[in-house]
């Protein structure tokens, strides 16, 4: 009985640790998709999304599409994305992003399926 109450009190306090977001490594933020990671970096108006599998692999982006929709200049505001060479898809706003992003990106994978990333 000892052990099975250490054991649910540890898994108490590590679900919360896995549920936030993460720095990626293009230095953007991390958040599960899915089965997958999606990895949000903002430059000026330009929105770049990383695509990782469940293990941190990198996922050629190529065949993917996307969806972002973020609060850009204090309005929603939605932001194709398209693939930018293997690595990334990649997206231009109307305005400037701020410094914190907030929203979703919801990628589509080359079966079709989606999955979406949230940013709070």
């Amino acid at each position: 009985m000892k052990t099975i109450l250490i054991i649910t009190t540890a898994l108490l306090f590590t679900a919360p640790v896995l549920a936030h977001e993460a720095k990626g490594p293009h230095g953007g933020r991390l958040v599960d998709a899915g089965s997958m990671h999606v990895e949000l970096v903002a430059t000026g108006a330009v929105v770049d999304v990383y695509i990782s599998d469940g293990a941190g692999k990198q996922v050629d982006a190529g065949a993917y599409k996307g969806l972002a929709i973020l609060v850009v200049g204090g309005k929603p505001a939605r932001i194709a994305l398209e693939p930018a060479g293997a690595d990334r898809l990649t997206g231009t706003a109307s305005a400037v992003f701020g410094p914190t992003m907030k929203g979703a990106v919801q990628i589509t994978t080359p079966t079709g399926a989606t999955v979406q990333g949230k940013f709070d």
